[in-house]
């Protein structure tokens, strides 16, 4: 049906508005009716079932249609002044030299300056006010009593008039009022069905939301009433929506939210032997409270999830796996890490251990432990960079029950009180927020945990291990760690060393992870020594497990058995340059020997190249051409 309704009180209304309407173009748009009064007001309930947006009307049926259950907006066709004029003109011009007894009759929203109009033209006016389909009759009879020559009123005012043999004109509505209220209905039909698109959004998310929703108006009836409220209270929407809300349950801050404006959050409460989670929120329109929206959750169900999500996060063995000897490396730098860690294994001070990430940092840590006199307790490891700060202290730390929404009933220990007697390994201290780190401070001071919602310190034996592949000293000076931490944890430091400063490791570790994926793909793969050459040339910024995982990847694609420097670059998917002569070439001179040598050296970069060879570049772009070596990128 048509979104836009006219509602015409009588026959001439219905043909004009009707008229206007095909002149505008706007007979699609528009329905139109013939009903007046109650009749009307039946009719209007109708179309909004039917989905009608706005309605257009006039007078007492406009008026009456407005006071009534309807729910959709009515454009009043309104009874201008210039239409009054038009009437009281009317008359007066038929009545001629004569001064005849005039009585308007209608609704308040019909006889607005009547008065001052007739005192403009110069006629005596008498008006009686309408405020109901049954004062019509009445009003009629008071005309006719007090002799009326002339009443002027709506279509049944006049009707009535006439049978009683009085002289009577109707109202009419001129052309541009039509016009206008047209347009306003548009105007109205359009921001409903934006209104209509909102609410089909709302009305889905509160469908699919996990949460338990109601919304209560003012007077606590309740509005909204999605499913999961259904499964969690056992009650049908349709059997409680527009009912109080105090014959589902009750909530006695509901009633501060409605009269303060307040937000309650966090409220626990029992229904149905079901623990809820209860957030209560004021729905506020242009600064005036109109109702509430109350969303709450099985906290069964919240401890479960926190508890999945833990598990996923937070999964760790208690117990350190490697031991020194899984730490491969020949280099100086390298056994001269393994001996100062076995020397720190030896006591049982604090430790901080600083390298790049990829360097092992964690191998040395639980290397330590399981070389300690710890070596039976358990080894706890947190990486702080993976648990946001709120969840962080309650794993660091644990809480008692009822120490925040969603607490495990009996309480959690947190992790300094399972690594007792053992080692904790806080990996990426740098990422602890500030409230974190001064809780840390006090565990390392005091050697006593504390944990959330408590009163009393619960005493730990542990040793604390700390990792960060930041600058702590930077950050320090930054602002952005605490000193006095940050010197507590230096006690005892390890420096790990990068992979690129040690590149005799980088042949070692290349056979030992060769051997170890040949082993585990059944393959045969074998680097030549220019493909080891160049992997010693690289800079690793992932360290060793970079280099773990670009030669598992040549040993899963390569399809060679023996891996040179172009195919260990094309399977690597390197991006970096490698020298590719345009012809094969019988040897290599001298000259261009010490050039293909810079450039290796330079990883390639022409600038570099030229300063290690002293030239210029552009003596070395010519002594390219002249050897006919040409710079590609393989991808």
């Amino acid at each position: 049906m048509s979104k836009i309704a006219f509602i015409a009180p009588d026959k001439q209304l219905f043909l004009h508005a009707r008229n206007t309407a095909q002149e505008l173009g706007l007979t699609a748009e528009i329905s139109f009716h013939l009903a007046r009064l109650k009749r009307a007001v039946r009719l209007a309930k109708r179309l909004e079932n039917e989905g009608a947006d706005v309605i257009i009307s006039r007078g007492g049926t406009a008026k009456l249609i407005m006071e009534s259950s309807v729910q959709i907006p009515v454009v009043e066709l309104v009874i201008t002044g210039q239409d009054l004029v038009q009437t009281l003109y009317q008359v007066k011009k038929e009545a001629g030299a004569a001064c005849p007894y005039i009585f308007v009759l209608g609704f308040s929203n019909m006889i607005q300056d009547i008065e001052m109009l007739a005192a403009i033209l110069n006629m005596k006016v008498t008006i009686l006010p309408i405020t109901a389909p049954e004062d019509i009759p009445v009003k009629v009879g008071q005309a006719a009593a007090m002799q009326a020559d002339v009443v002027i009123g709506g279509i049944r005012t006049i009707t009535l008039a006439a049978k009683k043999g009085l002289k009577t004109y109707r109202i009419a509505s001129g052309t541009s009022s039509m016009r206008a209220a047209f347009a306003e209905a548009q105007k109205v039909a359009w921001g409903r069905r934006i209104e209509k698109a909102r609410l089909q959004e709302f009305k889905i998310l509160v469908e699919a939301a996990s949460e338990g929703i109601i919304t209560v108006d003012r007077d606590q009836i309740i509005k909204v009433f999605n499913p999961t409220a259904e499964k969690l209270l056992g009650r049908s929407a349709a059997e409680v929506i527009d009912k109080p809300l105090n014959t589902v349950f009750s909530f006695r801050s509901v009633e501060n939210c409605l009269t303060a404006g307040s937000e309650i959050l966090g409220q626990v409460v029992t229904i149905n032997s079901k623990l809820l989670n209860v957030n209560i929120s004021p729905i506020i329109v242009d600064q005036a409270v109109i109702g509430c929206l109350i969303a709450f959750q099985d906290i069964t169900r919240v401890q479960q999830m926190e508890a999945n999500i833990r598990s996923e996060v937070s999964a760790r063995r208690l117990t350190a796996r490697y031991h020194f000897p899984d730490i491969i490396g020949i280099s100086g730098s390298i056994n001269e890490a393994k001996r100062i860690a076995k020397e720190i294994a030896a006591v049982d001070a604090t430790v901080l251990i600083t390298g790049e990430t990829g360097t092992g940092k964690e191998l040395f840590a639980q290397s330590i432990h399981n070389h300690s006199r710890r070596k039976n307790g358990p080894f706890v490891a947190v990486n702080c960079a993976a648990l946001p700060p709120n969840l962080l202290e309650s794993e660091l730390f644990g809480y008692v029950e009822g120490a925040f929404t969603g607490a495990a009933k009996k309480g959690k220990p947190g992790v300094f009180e399972l690594a007792h007697l053992g080692t904790i390994f806080l990996d990426e201290i740098s990422e602890m927020d500030t409230f974190a780190q001064i809780r840390l401070l006090r565990i390392l001071q005091e050697r006593q945990v504390m944990r959330l919602g408590d009163n009393k310190n619960i005493p730990v034996d542990v040793r604390v291990i700390a990792a960060s592949n930041k600058n702590l000293q930077q950050l320090v000076n930054e602002g952005l760690f605490r000193p006095d931490l940050y010197y507590r944890l230096k006690v005892l430091t390890l420096k790990i060393p990068r992979l690129s400063h040690r590149p005799e490791d980088i042949e070692y570790l290349t056979q030992h992870f060769l051997q170890t994926y040949n082993r585990q793909y059944q393959k045969q793969i074998e680097f030549l020594p220019e493909a080891v050459e160049w992997l010693k040339s690289r800079a690793w910024p992932g360290n060793v497990r970079e280099l773990m995982h670009f030669i598992e990847r040549i040993v899963v694609i390569a399809k060679e058995r023996k891996v040179s420097r172009r195919l260990i670059q094309l399977y690597g998917g390197d991006e970096a340059p490698c020298l590719l002569p345009e012809q094969p070439m019988p040897g290599y001179s001298p000259e261009q020997q010490k050039i293909t040598e810079a450039l290796l050296q330079a990883n390639y970069n022409i600038s570099k190249a030229a300063a290690i060879l002293n030239l210029d570049r552009s003596t070395l772009y010519r002594k390219l051409k002249q050897y006919k070596i040409v710079v590609k990128k393989v991808y």
